[in-house]
C-alpha cells in the first residue's frame, strides 16, 4: 500500500467527537495548598465509554465562548454547586450553596447559549440541568424536604415515550441515581418537560423545538454508566449527535 493509500485508510475511520466539559475552580481540592481545578471523573470516563474524548474547559478565559467552542462537536454541563438564585431573581436561603468563584454560572451560561446558538449538541446534568432550566427564564426550588427521596439515593423517573430521551435509552421507566437539594420550580420557557419522579420533581426537559439538540436530566447517569446500558445510552445520545452535527 502506497503512502497516499494509507492516508486515505486513515482518513476513513470514525471520527471520535471533541467533547466539551465545563469544570471549576474550587477551594477544596486534595493535595493541594491553593485552589485548583474539578471535574467529575466518571462524567469524563462516561464521555470516553461513549466514544468522545473530553476536554475540560474553565472559568475565565480572554476569549468569548463561541471562540473556546469551536473546534469541539458538541458541550456537556456536569453537576455541581448550585446556581446563584439571583440569576432567576431570588435571595439565597442559607442552605444554597453556590460555587467558590463568582465567575462559574456566568462562565457555564455563556457555553451554553453559545453552543446553542451555533447548533452544538448540548447534554446537561443535575447542576447543568438546572441551570438550562435559569437560563430560560425559569426557577429552582432552593431546598426540599430533609427525607426528599432525591437527596442521596435510586429511584425512578417516568418517562415521556415520544421524548429524545426515551428514543435514547429505549425505555418509558429508569431507577437512577439521585443527590440534589434543589429542583425546578417554574419550567423555563421553550422547554418541555420529560421525565418525573414519582414525587412529581421534574426529571429531564427538551426543547420544545425539536430541531434543537439538547437533552437534560436532574440525575447523574455517570454514576453507573459503566454497568448501565441504559445512563450510558445517555452519553452516547451525545457522540451520536455530535457526530451528525459534523456530518
Amino acid at each position: 500500500m502506497t503512502r497516499a493509500e494509507t492516508g486515505g485508510a486513515h482518513a476513513t475511520k470514525t471520527r471520535v467527537p471533541r467533547i466539551a466539559v465545563a469544570g471549576m475552580w474550587s477551594r477544596l481540592i486534595h493535595g493541594l495548598r491553593f485552589d485548583g481545578s474539578a471535574v467529575s471523573a466518571a462524567v469524563l470516563q462516561s464521555v470516553i465509554r461513549a466514544g468522545g474524548e473530553p476536554f475540560t474547559l474553565f472559568a475565565e478565559s480572554s476569549l468569548p465562548a463561541a471562540e473556546r467552542l469551536r473546534g469541539f462537536d458538541a458541550l456537556l454541563l456536569p453537576g455541581g454547586f448550585d446556581i446563584d438564585p439571583k440569576r432567576y431573581g431570588e435571595d439565597p436561603l442559607a442552605t444554597t450553596k453556590t460555587a467558590d468563584m463568582a465567575a462559574q454560572d456566568q462562565f457555564e451560561a455563556e457555553l451554553l447559549n453559545a453552543a446553542v446558538a451555533m447548533g452544538l449538541p448540548v447534554l446537561a446534568i443535575c447542576r447543568g440541568f438546572q441551570l438550562v432550566n435559569v437560563e430560560h427564564g425559569g426557577t429552582l426550588l432552593q431546598d426540599l424536604p430533609a427525607d426528599s427521596l432525591h437527596r442521596s439515593g435510586i429511584h425512578p423517573v417516568q418517562i415521556d415515550a415520544e421524548s429524545r430521551l426515551a428514543q435514547a435509552i429505549g425505555y418509558t421507566e429508569l431507577p437512577v441515581s439521585s443527590y440534589h437539594h434543589q429542583a425546578i420550580a417554574r419550567v423555563g420557557v421553550g422547554l418541555r418537560v420529560v421525565a418525573r419522579a414519582p414525587d412529581g420533581i421534574i426529571e429531564a426537559l427538551e426543547p420544545s423545538d425539536s430541531g434543537i439538540p439538547l437533552l437534560a436530566v436532574q440525575w447523574h447517569p455517570e454514576d453507573s454508566a459503566a454497568e448501565n446500558p441504559q445512563q450510558l445510552a445517555i452519553f452516547r445520545w451525545l457522540i451520536t449527535a455530535a457526530l451528525e452535527h459534523v456530518a
